[in-house]
């Protein structure tokens, strides 16, 4: 993802991005997975830094990616990832084999990230958020974290999503 600052500058470590690209061709992103990739950055600066929507939000404008995103969806992420994390983190943790802080922080902003959009944004179909965050953990996070994710997810959306996915059966 794209920084702000020069790392040596950056009280965050940068969130690194693997050489593969599973996700298709560079520049061939939409705006909504530019927005997730970016609300993943400012989760991933939360979780190890800390600080308020508003400031991570703020950071995120500065950055080269911020103008190809869904500017609205983005903050929608953000803001409501941040304003509910307590009750994100009792949704996921009876489907997790592990404590949250055992958890990689990248692998956490997925799930929050991703937990958020199953409870809370209809519109996108689950199979969608479920691929999202797998995309992003192949891109993002550790070798198997992408397999962890989806199948915490599955769980998840077998909750969240029962009628869409009775409906889809």
């Amino acid at each position: 993802m794209t920084q702000t600052k020069p790392a040596s500058e950056s009280s965050t470590p940068p969130l690194k991005q693997s050489t593969s690209n599973p996700a298709g061709k560079p520049g061939r992103k939409t705006r909504r997975r530019r927005s997730r990739e970016l609300a993943l950055q400012g989760l991933y600066q939360w979780r190890v830094a800390g600080g308020t929507a508003q400031a991570i939000e703020a950071q995120l404008r500065e950055t080269n990616e911020f103008p190809r995103t869904d500017e609205g969806y983005l903050c929608a992420l953000l803001r409501g990832v941040l304003a509910n994390v307590p009750e994100l983190e009792k949704e996921i943790q009876p489907h997790l084999d592990r404590p949250f802080k055992e958890l990689s922080p990248v692998e956490v902003a997925i799930l929050l990230l991703s937990t958020h959009e199953l409870a809370n944004h209809p519109e996108m179909p689950y199979r969608a958020v479920i691929n999202e965050a797998v995309e992003l953990a192949k891109t993002y996070g550790g070798t198997d974290g992408h397999k962890y994710v989806n199948g915490v997810l599955d769980k998840l959306a077998a909750k969240l999503r029962a009628i869409e996915i009775n409906a889809n059966a």
